[in-house]
Order: C-alpha cells, then structure tokens, then sequence
C-alpha cells in the first residue's frame, strides 16, 4: 500500500459558497472537525485546532493556512512544531477543492506530507492509518453540519 497521500471525494448538498465557509472559517471548522479552531483563514494566517481535552489525552496543533480561493480552494499545513514555519518536511498539507455539481458541491479533499517528513516505514504507515480512520470520520460530518449552514 502506498501513503503517500490520502484522498477523498464527498457531494455536499450546499452551494460552493456555504461549503467554502464550512471548510475554512474557523466557527465552521471547529462544528464537524476539531474540538476548537483559532485561524485567521487566510493565505498566511497562522494558529491551531485542538482535538480532545488538553488536559487528558487531548492535543493542540499548529495549523497555517497556505491558499484560500473563496468557494473554489482551501489549504493549510498543520502539526508543524511551534516556532517552525510550515514547510514540506515539518507538516502536513490538506487541500479541498470545490466545484458545483448537481445543485451542490463536489468536495475533494487531499492530505500529503506523511513521506517528506523523514519517518521510518512504520512511523509513515502508522501516521497515515491514524489520518486515514480520522477523515473518514470527520468528512462524514460535514454534509450534515454544511446542510444545517444552508437552511
């Protein structure tokens, strides 16, 4: 199996518009993925996305969002190191891409980054399983929580 990237494709029953504010604001991101975003959701804007409880088991990661194309495009890379900038080897990239279809929008979503970092086999492979069970969790989410956005 390769790990290279995961890739999903999800038909949202929104306009491009909603699944674009669903996917990138902050607000709206922190309904169907993260327990808490802080971001400014723009080219640059640099913050975090916990998941859990901090105090338990839960974490804190950096988050950088690297293009926003209102109702065509976001991406970010996260889990980079505080201090560091977002690159290749030190994060990963997640980018969703939008296009109307059929009164809704088709959403493609991709995440890279698990090779270029430098891990072991069994580090990339683990990495990628624990991404792979996380999205499919997540992305299922997002219709639901974009259609209540819409109404």
């Amino acid at each position: 199996m390769e790990f290279g990237s995961i890739e999903r494709e999800i038909f949202v029953e929104a306009s491009p518009e909603v699944v674009f504010d669903v996917i990138s604001r902050p607000e709206h991101v922190q309904e169907w993925w993260p327990d808490e975003a802080h971001y400014p959701a723009e080219p640059g804007g640099d913050g975090w996305v916990r998941f859990g409880d901090p105090e338990t088991d839960g974490k804190r990661v950096r988050l950088t969002v690297a293009d926003a194309v209102p109702h065509r495009l976001f991406s970010f890379r996260w889990t980079h190191e505080a201090g560091e900038v977002a690159a290749p080897d030190n994060s990963y990239l997640v980018v969703f891409e939008l296009e109307p279809a059929d009164g809704g929008t088709l959403l493609r979503m991709t995440e890279t980054g698990f090779r270029e970092r430098g891990w072991a086999e069994a580090k990339v492979a683990a990495e990628h399983a624990d991404h792979t069970s996380g999205w499919d969790y997540f992305l299922a989410r997002l219709p639901v929580y974009a259609a209540k956005v819409a109404s």
